[in-house]
């Protein structure tokens, strides 16, 4: 208890503390004295990295905040040709609209994320139909259906457009659907289609105001156009994979022997912070806990014959990374057979990309990291599939698993993570995300500071 804390509880209980004694002044000195030795000496004793400070950005790695300054988010011209892109989509499939609601398709075509506007009972929906002007070009009609009393809100939202967007509004006594329907030129019986992620009750309610005609969850042409990334969104992608990568290395650098599992994940989301980037998470997991690859629920103590493992992710003008590295400090005593599966799934990390070239079946290139620790005996400790598709969100279609008969096309963007997880004793899991170039070939999104880890004490 400091002193103050003390001359408080001393004043309240009556006593006159106007005039500290001499005493008492001497004592105070004492106490101060005491007080920077401790400060002072805890300072020169901490162990090294051990962190000072570990909430929000933190200026040990301000040097990260620089490494996407020079990244711009996506151009209004490319939202117009994303819009074009799916008019054109949409009339050669003979549909008569594409719905989604607030999120990361809606936010693809025009703006529209879930930041913007969050989902409630009162549906917001995008729609967008393809219409032919004089000269026969198809062009997208943008509406969005929006409750009346929050029209003007509706107006001021940040939406891309080359021409007029509609807002029909429902007032609170009116079937919203219906007014979306009214707002739809539906022609030649032509299908309405609803994004993925559409809630079921928005589904149902324009099957119900539109019987005549066919609502459908958007057919993989459509899906296309999201998942099959462009030059521009592959800039963004590259670099927010970068230095995800970076804020794990530099954390390393700042652990030590002793640490708790927490005070790690405090660590690396203030690197991410630091980075500038959003919507950040971390799993960090020391020996043993990391074979439960999403966590423990306890929060472990690092020691020198463990692994430690972060995956971690954050976004950048909207689009994702993710990453994982499993790595040991300076000075750590690994198990060699704990080493030998880090260099299992090192080599099944490999054989998996060098698997997904253009035109392959995604179930292969999970099949190629999966033999790869099944021959050495430890398949069965691989217990989830390969990887995931991302951008506007860190897991999307489509998916590196097995049974999947999804191919494999450029532009396609994928996370490539094997482990062996085997529980009570080791966890291993290592992860760079990458995509197919115009050449047809995969690229490690972390190429551009190394790629992939070199060894478990060089992530």
């Amino acid at each position: 208890m400091d002193y103050k804390s003390s001359h408080k509880q001393r004043t309240g209980d009556g006593v006159a503390q106007n005039k500290p004694t001499h005493r008492s002044t001497a004592l105070i000195v004492l106490c101060i004295f005491v007080q920077i030795i401790i400060t002072m000496t805890y300072r020169h004793v901490r162990p090294l990295g051990s962190p000072s400070s570990l909430s929000g950005a933190d200026p040990e790695f301000s040097h990260l905040s620089s490494h996407c300054a020079h990244i711009s988010p996506i151009s209004a011209s490319s939202f117009y040709a994303r819009q074009q892109s799916l008019a054109r989509t949409l009339y050669s499939l003979n549909a008569s609209a594409y719905v989604a609601e607030p999120g990361a398709s809606a936010g693809f075509f025009a703006n529209l994320s879930g930041a913007h506007w969050s989902l409630s009972e009162r549906p917001l929906l995008l729609i967008v139909s393809p219409e032919l002007d004089a000269e026969g070009t198809i062009l997208p009609r943008m509406s969005i259906l929006t409750p009346s009393f929050e029209a003007t809100r509706a107006k001021l939202l940040p939406i891309p457009s080359a021409s007029d967007i509609a807002y029909p509004a429902w007032p609170e006594d009116a079937n919203p659907f219906e007014v979306a329907i009214s707002a739809i030129r539906l022609f030649s019986g032509g299908p309405i289609f609803v994004d993925d992620n559409v809630r079921s009750f928005v589904a149902d309610g324009l099957q119900k105001a539109a019987p005549q005609f066919r609502v459908s969850t958007a057919p993989v042409e459509v899906r296309h156009l999201r998942e099959r990334k462009s030059k521009e969104e592959l800039e963004i992608m590259k670099c927010v994979n970068e230095v995800t990568l970076l804020a794990i290395r530099a954390v390393r650098d700042k652990m030590y022997f002793g640490m708790h599992e927490s005070q790690a994940r405090q660590l690396i989301i203030s690197a991410l912070t630091s980075a500038g980037l959003h919507n950040v998470g971390a799993i960090t997991l020391f020996g043993e806990n990391a074979a439960l690859p999403h966590g423990s629920g306890t929060d472990r103590v690092l020691s020198p014959h463990d692994f430690v493992l972060i995956d971690c992710d954050g976004s950048l003008h909207g689009y994702n990374s993710d990453v994982t590295r499993t790595f040991a400090l300076a000075g750590s005593t690994i198990h060699t057979t704990h080493l030998r599966l880090w260099s299992l799934v090192h080599s099944a990390q490999a054989n998996a990309i060098t698997a997904a070239r253009n035109g392959s079946i995604t179930a292969e290139v999970d099949r190629a990291a999966r033999e790869t620790l099944s021959l050495q005996g430890y398949g069965q400790y691989f217990t989830h599939r390969l990887g995931h598709g991302i951008g506007l969100e860190v897991h999307e279609s489509p998916y590196l698993r097995g049974g999947s008969g999804d191919i494999i096309l450029t532009g396609h963007t994928f996370s490539d993570e094997p482990g062996i997880y085997i529980e009570e004793q080791v966890g291993v899991r290592l992860e760079d995300c990458f995509f197919v170039d115009q050449d047809g070939t995969p690229v490690f999104l972390t190429a551009g500071v190394g790629g992939a880890a070199a060894d478990p004490w060089h992530p």
